[in-house]
């Protein structure tokens, strides 16, 4: 089966879920807890193409420190500079995150995973 990767925060249930159900599932991921290890734009735009998402469809958009910033969804900016905010506020990040080769899914809800989970064992 594929190797597989948790952006983690131990303080979100989603994610504590998240990782339950993937170890439910005989699978022990490589666990970064981002807040503690931010990840860099290179990785942050890795995790974006795997989602097939745009930075600020993976926002935290009601967490305090996006209005903190100033910020707004329909603020126009590019995609460098959403994944520079992202870099320097992890907090930002929506959580959790799971990846699993060339795909990655939000695990939000926890169940996300499964589709994850399926098509990694296809694929072996």
């Amino acid at each position: 089966m594929s190797r597989f990767t948790i952006y983690h925060n131990p303080r979100c249930s989603k994610s504590r879920q998240t990782l339950a159900l993937l170890t439910e599932n005989g699978i022990t991921p490589e666990i970064i807890e981002y807040l503690k290890a931010p990840l860099d734009q290179v990785k942050l735009n890795a995790i974006c193409e795997k989602l097939e998402k745009e930075p600020l469809e993976w926002m935290r958009t009601n967490e305090v420190r996006f209005k903190e910033l100033g910020l707004s969804k329909n603020d126009k900016r590019s995609r460098d500079e959403w994944m520079s905010i992202l870099a320097d506020n992890p907090i930002l990040m929506e959580r959790p995150i799971v990846v699993s080769g060339d795909q990655a899914v939000l695990g939000r809800p926890p169940e996300n995973v499964l589709e994850l989970i399926g098509c990694a064992a296809k694929s072996n």
